[in-house]
């Protein structure tokens, strides 16, 4: 689910001026996530919802065992219609911004990740920047989120670095689903390519969504199962 690249030749001196920064990581801290994650917020690479990929087997080899996930079976609750507070933490900084999509029935109906335009330098292709809905399109509830290129002031000696958090109330569509996927990424700009992940780092919650009997029903969505 690995969106669309766009690839773009820039001039050695501007590729020396956007030089390669670390991988970025953040933590989905609400809604619950439907996975334990670690204090940096693994598993997180792979579309749409973080899964490690499986191990691939050596030549003549037996595949290696599946990584394990510890699932949170946590399903949060919703009303249709109404306002769903999100906060992440971005526990390694970098430049970007976050996207959130809604699936009813099935994580199948979530979207590739966000068309980006690439350029290339000596240690391969490099994000630059990603599309962005405005006005998001079903199955996107918000997009643009979050937007931030300037690292953060590091803190006086001896002192630990404060987290960095976001917060916003994200608009729910009114509809009904037991189980919905809420899906949140983090599109890293100046980034190389992951494999898998791309430019993306993906996280998701489970939602049961109840439709608002006082509010016309949104149309577009898919019928809750």
């Amino acid at each position: 689910m690995l969106g669309t690249r766009l690839t773009s030749v820039i001039a050695a001196a501007a590729v020396a001026a956007f030089p390669m920064a670390v991988s970025a990581h953040f933590k989905l801290l609400e809604p619950t996530s439907w996975v334990v994650e670690s204090n940096l917020g693994d598993p997180q690479k792979a579309a749409p919802c973080g899964n490690p990929p499986a191990p691939r087997a050596a030549a003549g080899q037996p595949a290696p065992p599946a990584p394990t996930l510890e699932v949170t079976n946590a399903v949060g609750k919703a009303v249709g219609g109404s306002k769903l507070h999100l906060k992440v933490q971005e526990t390694i900084f970098h430049p970007g911004h976050y996207r959130v999509a809604l699936a009813v029935n099935s994580r199948d109906e979530l979207p590739p990740d966000p068309m980006t335009v690439e350029r290339t330098t000596e240690r391969g292709p490099q994000s630059v920047w990603a599309t962005i809905q405005s006005p998001p399109q079903v199955p996107v509830i918000a997009d643009g989120l979050f937007q931030h290129y300037t690292r953060p002031a590091a803190p006086a000696q001896g002192a630990k670095p404060e987290p960095v958090v976001y917060e916003a109330d994200i608009q729910l569509p009114n509809i009904t689903c037991a189980r919905c996927t809420l899906q949140v990424i983090q599109f890293m700009a100046e980034h190389g390519y992951n494999q898998p992940g791309g430019y993306s780092y993906h996280h998701c919650a489970d939602l049961a969504i109840t439709a608002d009997p006082s509010k016309p029903i949104d149309k577009g969505w898919p019928v809750g199962k």
